[in-house]
């Protein structure tokens, strides 16, 4: 994860779900990478983990006079989410990612996040609720989907053939064989 690109929050997110997930870890040792990445004061670290607290991202918890921090699932979830950008290989194999969901009427919120996670992933909706793309998603990105439960509402499909595909060859910056855009 670039030190730029992300808040203070993904990445304390980030360093705690790369260290076995939902076990809790000593406080000072979750500062101590934060400081590592950062150089950030203990309180701008305190500030942070208060604000995930309250987002119900992460626990603290005292033992033996000793603070101990976890993620939360609702962490969890949030920083697979982070992860699930898909890098994009170097060559295209010719085939299509066709991503189709269904997901109840109750469930908006879960929609918009799928939706963000597609786009993250440079899918682009073909239609109402499919969406589309050269490239698979990410195991961090299939994790997100399982976790989170929206896989049970969601059908990928790889697709070899499709009868017109140049707008979306020229969306994507993609050449077929013996195809031109």
């Amino acid at each position: 994860m670039s030190k730029q690109k992300y808040s203070l929050s993904d990445l304390i997110l980030d360093n705690l779900l790369n260290i076995r997930g939902l076990l809790s870890r000593p406080y000072t040792m979750a500062y101590k990478m934060a400081w590592k990445q950062r150089q950030i004061s203990a309180r701008e670290f305190g500030q942070a983990v208060n604000r995930m607290r309250s987002r119900r991202l992460l626990d603290v918890t005292e033992k033996n006079n000793q603070k101990f921090i976890a993620l939360t699932k609702e962490g969890q979830l949030q920083a697979l989410f982070l992860k699930s950008k898909s890098p994009k290989p170097e060559h295209w194999d010719g085939k299509w990612r066709l991503l189709m969901f269904d997901i109840p009427e109750g469930s908006k919120e879960k929609r918009a996040i799928l939706r963000s996670l597609l786009k993250r992933n440079d899918f682009c909706k073909l239609q109402a609720s499919v969406y589309i793309s050269p490239f698979s998603l990410n195991r961090e990105a299939i994790s997100y989907l399982n976790s989170s439960g929206l896989r049970d509402y969601i059908r990928i499909l790889k697709v070899e053939e499709m009868d017109y595909d140049k707008d979306l060859l020229k969306r994507f910056g993609l050449v077929k064989e013996n195809h031109k855009i």
